[in-house]
């Protein structure tokens, strides 16, 4: 038996890697989004640092999400490709959720509130 054989983390290492690649991407891209997005409106230090906060913790938790519903499912290697769906997925992450709570995911037998 490999020691590593029975340790959950090891066996989520391509994800965790992935995901926390692709967040330490994010925090100077929210930076810059950040920046880009204040000077539109207003070029004052307060706006430009709560879109900076605003889209760091929108990040933050997108990571938190999709550690939770993919990263026991990662088990392939982290590659340049793979590390651009992270990175994708952590900015559009409320679209992955919805899309598994739309309505044909409902037809296929998940559970719906009652």
């Amino acid at each position: 038996m490999a020691p590593h054989e029975n340790d959950p983390l090891w066996k989520m290492r391509h994800a965790l890697l992935g995901l926390l690649l692709a967040l330490a991407v994010s925090v100077p891209l929210a930076a810059w989004l950040g920046a880009t997005i204040a000077d539109r409106f207003d070029d004052s230090y307060g706006l430009r640092a709560g879109v900076y906060a605003g889209l760091l913790a929108y990040v933050v938790i997108g990571a938190g999400v999709l550690f939770a519903k993919v990263a026991r499912h990662e088990t392939r290697p982290l590659t340049a490709r793979r590390f651009g769906l992270w990175l994708a997925s952590l900015w559009l992450w409320p679209l992955l959720v919805l899309r598994r709570q739309g309505p044909a995911s409902r037809s296929r037998g998940a559970p719906t509130d009652v």
